[in-house]
């Protein structure tokens, strides 16, 4: 196109540049003096006018050129940042359109202006300025609002994110409330079981008294024995509600591991062997001292000890410390007892369930103690066991265990 018909537009363009100041005031005073924008009253003179001086430099480059294609990426660029900011200001679709007509009708209205005072500038140049502002707002005003439901939709991705959660969150917490109903249902079960069978025979142990005076002596040892089976009952259920209160951090020291292992030793080798049973014992030299939480070290131990001295009639229990790798060191405890059947592998660890029948006394809460033990120690727990045979309890645990709030520790 020759250069004299482009001149017109271009004297439009440098007009608008040299009024930009003005031109901005202008149009922010028709913002906040516009009914229908209820919103822009809480902007302040920065935030509203934004990226509207950057729009009309780009307007003004599309009249010099006559050809929006080149100011496209740029006005898209800026028309994005003013929607994004006006998304972020509360301001509704309606009132973004509404601020950008604004604008172009200021625009056109500086058109009109322009052509009264100078004559070259004809109807015809009118028309073409007035089609490249048009055209130049219209696109804003559409790039801004796709910015605007972008937005939206994004905030809304991130709300539902925020509900699955939190329904998720609250259908784990519904199923351990239903669990914990369970708990308590089972310990009220177990509870009353085992206790009706201990007064049975207290019952049984009395009549046995008053019937057959010759036969209290063996009446009182049937009644003693039941009074040792309730006390280890309470004492399981005591130590168990301890473990799962305790919701500190668990403390730390320095220890020398051989020491808990002569202590383990010496205090349960007179129940193993009063059941004629060996106890077996090895120690690994290369172990010394360890940092971690000693008084629960031993609950863990002990728990295992008891449970195989319990299920074990012939035979032999086994406790091993040894070295696994440079970081970690291995607790083992095994037994030659009535093993742990296939059915039974997966309830072991729960509270107040027992691979054996009702003869062997306890609430069934041993192995869930470990467990928990295990957790809070940061350890990593194993067993393999065979029906008739015997089981072996293997747990891995740090040779250092950091400290970490509410006594987390590793997955058991």
């Amino acid at each position: 196109m020759p250069d004299t018909q482009l001149r017109p537009l271009r004297a439009f363009a440098e007009s608008l540049r040299l009024d930009q100041v003005n031109l901005t005031e202008r149009w922010m005073r028709a913002v906040f003096h516009d009914t229908e924008l209820s919103d822009a009253d809480r902007l302040t003179y920065e935030q509203l006018s934004d990226h509207i001086p950057a729009i009309l430099e780009e307007i003004c480059g599309a009249l010099e050129e006559q050809d929006l294609d080149q100011v496209e990426p740029a006005i898209e660029r800026n028309a994005r940042k003013h929607g994004k900011l006006r998304w972020r200001q509360g301001y509704r679709i309606d009132e973004l359109v509404r601020e950008l007509d604004l604008f172009r009708q200021m625009l056109a209205g500086q058109i009109v202006q322009f052509s009264e005072s100078r004559p070259f500038f004809t109807r015809r140049h009118e028309e073409r300025a007035r089609h490249f502002i048009d055209e130049a707002v219209s696109f804003v005003t559409l790039t801004s609002i796709r910015e605007v439901l972008t937005e939206r939709d994004r905030k809304i991705d991130e709300y539902t994110g925020r509900l699955e959660r939190a329904n998720h969150e609250l259908t784990l917490k519904q199923r351990l409330v239903g669990d914990l109903y369970e708990s308590r249902m089972q310990i009220t079960r177990s509870v009353v079981h085992d206790l009706r069978n201990f007064l049975n025979v207290f019952s049984m142990a009395l009549q046995l008294m008053s019937r057959a005076p010759a036969k209290v002596e063996a009446a009182l040892a049937l009644a003693n024995r039941q009074a040792a089976d309730m006390k280890a009952l309470v004492d399981e259920l005591v130590e168990y509600s301890v473990v799962l209160g305790d919701n500190h951090q668990a403390a730390v020291e320095c220890f020398d591991l051989r020491g808990l292992f002569d202590e383990l030793v010496a205090s349960c080798s007179p129940a193993v062997e009063a059941k004629g049973l060996r106890l077996t014992a090895a120690f690994d030299d290369t172990l010394s001292t360890i940092v971690s939480n000693r008084l629960k070290l031993k609950q863990v131990a002990l728990n295992l000890l008891t449970n195989a001295a319990k299920y074990t009639k012939v035979g032999q229990v086994e406790l091993a410390m040894t070295a696994a790798g440079e970081d970690q060191w291995r607790l083992r405890v095994s037994d030659t007892g009535v093993g742990i059947g296939a059915s039974d592998r997966e309830r072991v660890f729960k509270e107040f369930e027992r691979a054996t029948g009702d003869d062997i006394p306890g609430a069934g809460l041993g192995l869930a103690i470990v467990r928990e033990l295990t957790r809070v120690l940061g350890g990593q727990i194993r067993f393999d066991s065979n029906e008739g045979e015997g089981t072996s309890f293997e747990i891995t645990f740090p040779v250092r265990l950091e400290a970490r709030e509410g006594g987390e520790g590793g997955p058991a």
